[in-house]
């Protein structure tokens, strides 16, 4: 009798075993770890360097610039306002980039975007910008500010319309591994973000550089 009780004991927890076993492979084979990217802020901080020399030598604004790094995946906050006086990244945000021939505020270009200077491309154009006048947008917040292109990269910036503005399909946190929506070109950020940034353009005394590199 007792070796009968033992032998059902050892049934029951070997039975218990193996069902637990199962569970727990389930789940890890279920389970996806997705390792987000980091940014390489050894890049940045050259960038930045570059970007004050440049402001010192055109009398732009040395407190600070907006360095937008496109290599990164648009689900990562990508646009940075970079603190020259510390050097150092001060706020960080989503931003949005050119569909091209893609569709309109999907992500299909999340990663690797191609660029373009031409009217009708649909795409955002690397280099300098100056940011000029600030005025009425009918995205957003409905604030914009027009963006001059400095290079012959993206020199055709005001006649494409490109202009910095928010968009309320934006988000506030980053959604990598899905893209920011892209739109027709325009940097495009948060209305949370958006109303962060204004006041610093719109109290600055000087042009603020935004550097749009890849």
């Amino acid at each position: 009798m007792k070796s009968f009780f033992c032998l059902f004991f050892s049934i029951i927890v070997f039975g218990c075993q193996k069902e637990n076993s199962g569970k727990s492979t389930s789940i890890l084979t279920n389970s996806v770890v997705i390792s987000k990217p980091k940014i390489d802020t050894v890049k940045t901080d050259k960038k930045a360097k570059e970007a004050l020399e440049f402001c010192k030598a055109n009398n732009f604004n040395t407190d600070f610039c907006i360095l937008i790094d496109m290599s990164l995946h648009s689900g990562l906050k990508r646009f940075f306002i970079y603190d020259l006086k510390k050097n150092e990244i001060s706020k960080q945000y989503l931003v949005g980039h050119g569909c091209g021939t893609s569709s309109w505020s999907e992500d299909s270009t999340k990663e690797n975007p191609p660029f373009s200077n031409e009217d009708n491309s649909h795409l955002t154009s690397l280099g300098k910008y100056k940011i000029g006048a600030r005025g009425y947008s009918n995205w957003g917040v409905h604030v914009k500010y027009l963006m001059h292109g400095l290079e012959e990269t993206n020199n055709n910036a005001l006649k494409r319309i490109i202009v910095f503005h928010s968009w309320n399909m934006m988000s506030d946190n980053e959604i990598y591994p899905k893209g920011s929506p892209e739109g027709w070109g325009c940097p495009t950020v948060s209305n949370k973000a958006f109303k962060e940034i204004d006041p610093l353009l719109k109290n600055s005394k000087k042009p603020v550089l935004m550097w749009i590199y890849n």
